[in-house]
């Protein structure tokens, strides 16, 4: 059996990776930031990188649409981006919350958007009509994350409530809900059966509940600090783990084990994600790198892996001279609880050139500056107020009133170029320079012209 590797580092960021996602087709990972950018990265090593310019706060998340012809990013600036991911960099902006959104998700038949947010509320919106449909809103503090089930019947959702609360999307009525929580409820998601749910939180812990039973099945503490994120495999026997002690974990769910402690980030880790195929996984933190893993181990049988794990985790200790007869009661050297990997000294290769990286979406930065900033709905930003942990929000209105002030803006390709603040003949000579000449050549004329 192999261990999960490290294959190659990303950087571009220069704050916090808070997000990550693959792309369906496995060919991308996206990540969101603390410096307000997403990126979309190309798994091929010699090619380019894309930064996303348009949030004005801290991106919170990111998913790619099950077709892959969208990137959804939700923000800090109460905004949710619907990302085309071209060299265009084309959005559509959905002005979402009152408050910071924590969390953004599309159903498995990309038909629908749930958002999450500080304001105490999730929000559902329809992708292709571009619309808010409806909220749901028995949270009694922030919402932290939300996720929709496989088949898009239900909703779970997680928050500073101690909660996590299951809703059935076609009543609109929270239909579940688990409390058996030390602290904030930081993560939650359903396995790819849609009969289980995970949860992580602020007191160490990892939960997973059987929806049809209501029973908690497993209950990890295999972290010495807050999870910030999890991921299942897609097979649903294996899950990762992010924490702020610095490492990730993963665990083997049908022996109810942890199997590996994987190290290489310096300071907490906020997100990890599998790839669709399970292939591979990625993990970002607070030293604003992105960590891309080859998972190795789930290409082999099963029994193997379990087989293995328990070999190297309990070896054949050395004989005692008390082992020989007559025996006597002496102690061996306790085993390990997990399979350690460091790859500082495990990996040959970390070394690979970080890939260029090209901006793109600048045009739409100074037109949402504008309405984003100054105006809210109309209303001048100055009579927005800070609540006590620092986040701008709106005083409360009724039910109705909040409906009626979500909307959506779309910034057409015709807007983008007149807000350019290149002529139009020079962006077109650069984007046929990134489309058609080699790294090296794009990365000496892309200098040279900004």
């Amino acid at each position: 059996m192999e261990d999960p590797s490290l294959e190659r580092h990303f950087r571009g960021h220069k704050d916090v990776i808070s997000c990550a996602d693959f792309s369906p087709n496995n060919k991308q990972l996206a990540t969101g930031s603390a410096d307000t950018f997403l990126m979309i990265w190309n798994l091929n090593p010699k090619a380019r990188a894309y930064r996303f310019v348009g949030h004005k706060d801290k991106v919170s998340s990111v998913q790619f649409s099950p077709a892959g012809n969208l990137v959804a990013s939700a923000s800090w600036d109460k905004t949710v981006r619907l990302w085309t991911p071209t060299i265009k960099g084309e959005s559509t902006v959905i002005r979402a919350h009152t408050a910071v959104i924590r969390s953004v998700s599309f159903s498995r038949d990309g038909q629908h958007l749930v958002t999450a947010s500080d304001d105490k509320s999730l929000k559902v919106w329809s992708v292709h009509r571009q619309r808010f449909m409806y909220s749901l809103n028995q949270h009694t503090n922030w919402v932290r994350s939300a996720k929709f089930s496989p088949d898009g019947r239900l909703i779970v959702s997680c928050g500073d409530d101690r909660s996590v609360r299951i809703w059935d999307t076609t009543n609109k009525q929270c239909v579940n809900k688990f409390t058996d929580y030390g602290g904030s409820v930081t993560f939650v998601d359903f396995n790819s059966s849609g009969t289980c749910i995970a949860s992580s939180g602020s007191d160490n812990t990892l939960k997973i509940w059987d929806i049809r039973t209501n029973k908690l099945l497993q209950h990890y503490q295999v972290h010495s600090s807050g999870i910030n994120c999890f991921s299942f495999h897609p097979s649903s026997n294996y899950l990762i783990s992010a924490s702020n002690d610095s490492t990730v974990k993963i665990l083997d769910l049908l022996e109810g084990r942890l199997i590996y402690t994987l190290h290489g980030h310096q300071g907490p880790v906020f997100t990890v994600a599998f790839s669709r195929g399970g292939e591979y996984f990625a993990s970002g933190g607070t030293d604003a790198q992105v960590l891309l893993w080859k998972t190795n181990f789930d290409a082999f049988n099963y029994k193997e892996v379990l087989k293995c794990n328990n070999r190297r985790l309990n070896p054949e200790p050395a004989p005692h001279l008390t082992d020989i007869h007559p025996r006597s009661p002496h102690l061996h050297t306790a085993s390990s609880a997990s399979i350690e990997i460091n790859p500082s000294f495990n990996v040959a290769d970390t070394q690979t050139l970080d890939p260029p990286v090209v901006d793109v979406g600048q045009s739409l930065f100074s037109k949402t500056q504008h309405r984003v900033s100054s105006l809210v709905n109309g209303v001048p930003a100055h009579n927005e107020w800070r609540n006590s942990r620092g986040f701008q929000q709106r005083p409360s209105s009724s039910k109705r009133q909040e409906e009626e002030e979500t909307h959506i803006e779309t910034f057409t390709q015709e807007e983008q170029t007149m807000h350019n603040s290149l002529p139009p003949s020079l962006s077109n000579t650069l984007e046929h320079i990134v489309e058609q000449l080699d790294v090296l050549t794009q990365v000496s004329l892309a200098e040279t012209l900004f």
